[in-house]
């Protein structure tokens, strides 16, 4: 694949070779996965009654500091597969029953991805696939998606430079994600759904509370909302869960407050937005972070 001997498939532009050399992300040139279960904690129009055919990729391009896959993301767990076999992976979720392909942190592999997406629609794909990445995307990846991509679940985790360089040292990040949902979004439109109520096709904005960074949080809400209205939904999660990697930042090597999770809440109803997503407590706990070793081959 020719990108991948200049890679520049995220904002990081760094130009390996990625067959001879790895860049930020540690990625090579083959597909490397860590995890491909159906998976039941997304939210509900995803994961519905069967779940989610969740295929968790190894790098990253981001890799925030408070990273809950940290052994995925930084220390790059995982095994390495062909694009034929990936294909096989999704054909496999969709004959177990599962609502939709999942992609979790794929942007690395989105030439192989293409691949395989191509080879399992000869072989009989029709379910939904989902882009579910940290919203750090270049605009020429998204674009290299079109048509392949049924929902995008992109993150939207910072409004100031200083805090996306202090915890994942992506500088411009809140600007590059707002050019990558509004690509996402032409290129699928508003949501739509089957009559089960699973999606069928749209974006959903994720962006989770960090301790003490609710001003944040409430200036990201502020801008999809007066950029797209209810055409999108936002999922506000409180799942935040400190890491054993935290140590150099005390500021949020804590639990959030919930209490400001409760404001932050409140602040979208105020506000008038109807499509929100809510998590309770109970969802900021290791029960929520899948196993990734040994590896599910």
């Amino acid at each position: 694949m020719d990108i991948l001997k200049k890679c520049t498939l995220c904002p990081r532009g760094c130009g390996v070779d990625r067959e001879n050399k790895s860049g930020f992300c540690r990625a090579g040139n083959k597909i490397k996965i860590a995890r491909a279960k159906p998976h039941m904690w997304e939210e509900p129009p995803i994961s519905g009654t069967h779940g989610s055919g969740t295929v968790f990729f190894s790098h990253c391009t981001l890799k925030c500091v408070f990273c809950q896959n940290y052994e995925i993301s930084t220390q790059n767990h995982g095994y390495c597969v062909s694009e034929k076999e990936l294909s096989d992976i999704f054909l496999g979720f969709q004959k177990s029953g599962v609502h939709n392909i999942n992609l979790v942190t794929p942007t690395h592999f989105v030439p192989g991805i293409i691949q395989a997406i191509s080879i399992a629609r000869d072989g009989g794909l029709t379910i939904p696939i989902i882009y579910n990445s940290s919203g750090y995307e270049s605009p020429e990846t998204i674009d290299m998606l079109n048509g392949y991509i049924d929902i995008y679940m992109p993150d939207m985790k910072y409004y100031r430079d200083e805090t996306a360089i202090r915890y994942s040292n992506a500088p411009g990040y809140f600007e590059i994600a707002k050019a990558a949902v509004e690509k996402m979004f032409l290129q699928v439109g508003k949501n739509e759904f089957f009559e089960n109520g699973i999606m069928k096709k749209g974006v959903i904005v994720r962006h989770m509370l960090l301790p003490g960074l609710l001003y944040e949080s409430k200036k990201i809400a502020d801008y999809l909302y007066s950029a797209y209205g209810d055409d999108i939904y936002i999922s506000i999660m409180s799942q935040y869960t400190p890491t054993k990697h935290l140590k150099l930042y005390p500021e949020i090597n804590k639990q959030i407050d919930l209490a400001h999770y409760d404001a932050l809440i409140g602040y979208c109803a105020k506000k008038g937005m109807k499509n929100v997503y809510v998590q309770d407590g109970a969802s900021a706990s290791q029960s929520f972070i899948p196993d990734f070793y040994p590896y599910d081959e």
